[in-house]
């Protein structure tokens, strides 16, 4: 593809971006459509450190952009999955009450799913708890039945090929590092070469705030946020059936430390959620100046840093006390030991902190001109992708139609 050929630009072969590639191609087959990756292959970020797990959609304000998104965008990872032949797990999900707030809490969060459409979502008893997973403590649960998990770097790699084979082409090791508005015409700019076309979506996760930048006025900012996991040992796997999850705390966007079935064998407790000092820091010494600059000269920061300080101290101290992060398993699963847990993987979360200081909850896509912005994109956005993807392809076909 020649510049001046292109239709659309996307920075971005995360989940994100690719949906939206492959959505647009579905909508207008023989789309001009260029992917520029940073790295070699796709998914290399937030699509492949997560969870894997395919949300219900039982946690999301009802008519929020996360509820309306996750609920659709499900369905159809799920069918892309079956028509692709990628292997996924049905499974069931128990959010469990052990503390005295928690059941009030878990009433509103049977509400919310009801109004969402959860099939079959109800508050259990502390016998039926023990009838499903044998060895987890609760006063009682919310019960999702039809939960399912998935690996989120197979589904990026399929649809990377469903686009290269079609229209598409993706660039690896390019970083796009500008990007210029003339009338109808986006250049943009990558270390090697600049492209031309008639519009720019960008979908750069940890780096999205930066790049907004080249054409927007943003007053947001990302803010790293690193979640440690440990791996549970091998003899202990089936210690319990399905994913378990405390009662989140309504003030923050999230879920606590909870376990997680893997569709590879492997169960995951986690994560620790603390402050990361460089926005690709996956280990606990990963440092960037940069990055680290970023975060301490932004006042939204510390008006979060000011707001939520206690919690901030808990993760911190748990994530460097294996003890206390043990004893919140135990509060859910008591059998788990020390020695049950093992050194596990790590991700890191790009979320929005406004200069209010507050964590935006909600997905946030900025708009001008031929230019798109997803800006806050955080869990569930693997499972919505296909949901969201929909949503920029209908935006740049409608912009490109005028």
């Amino acid at each position: 593809m020649m510049g001046q050929d292109l239709d659309v630009i996307i920075a971005g072969a995360g989940i994100v971006g690719l949906a939206a590639a492959y959505q647009l191609m579905q909508m207008q087959p023989g789309c001009r459509v260029l992917i520029i990756e940073k790295e070699s292959e796709v998914g290399m970020h937030q699509t492949s450190h997560n969870s894997g797990v395919v949300h219900s959609g039982v946690y999301y304000k009802p008519g929020s952009l996360k509820a309306k998104n996750c609920i659709a965008g499900r369905k159809e990872l799920l069918a892309f999955c079956d028509e692709r032949g990628i292997r996924y797990q049905k499974i069931h999900k128990l959010i469990v009450a052990t503390k005295n707030e928690d059941p009030s809490r878990l009433r509103e969060l049977l509400r919310r799913a009801q109004e969402n459409g959860i099939f079959g979502a109800k508050i259990v008893s502390q016998d039926a708890v023990k009838e499903l997973e044998p060895n987890v403590t609760a006063q009682e649960a919310l019960l999702i039945p039809e939960c399912h998990i998935v690996d989120y770097k197979q589904v990026a790699r399929s649809l990377s090929s469903r686009i290269t084979s079609q229209s598409g082409e993706i660039v690896y090791n390019e970083k796009v590092q500008n990007v210029q508005t003339d009338g109808n015409i986006c250049e943009v700019s990558t270390q090697k070469k600049s492209y031309r076309s008639r519009m720019f979506l960008s979908c750069t996760g940890l780096f999205s705030d930066r790049l907004a930048k080249n054409t927007l006025q943003v007053d947001q900012r990302i803010i790293p946020f690193r979640g440690e996991y440990y791996e549970i040992a091998p003899e202990k796997r089936d210690v319990v059936r399905g994913l378990i999850y405390p009662v989140p705390d309504p003030r923050f966007p999230f879920l606590g430390v909870h376990l997680t079935p893997m569709v590879n064998g492997k169960l995951e407790a986690g994560p620790n959620a603390i402050l990361a000092l460089s926005r690709e820091g996956y280990k606990k010494v990963d440092f960037n100046w940069k990055d680290t600059k970023d975060i301490l000269s932004y006042a939204g920061f510390w008006r979060m840093a000011w707001n939520y300080w206690r919690a901030g101290c808990y993760e911190l101290a748990r994530s460097m006390n294996k003890r206390l992060f043990l004893g919140d398993l135990q509060k859910m699963v008591p059998c788990i030991e020390e020695k049950d847990l093992l050194p596990g993987g790590s991700g890191v979360r790009a979320q929005v902190v406004t200069k209010e200081g507050k964590l935006l909850d909600d997905f946030s896509i900025l708009h001008e001109k031929n230019t798109i912005y997803v800006l806050n994109a955080p869990s569930p956005a693997a499972t919505a992708s296909f949901s969201i993807g929909r949503t920029l392809a209908e935006m740049i076909l409608k912009e490109t139609s005028r």
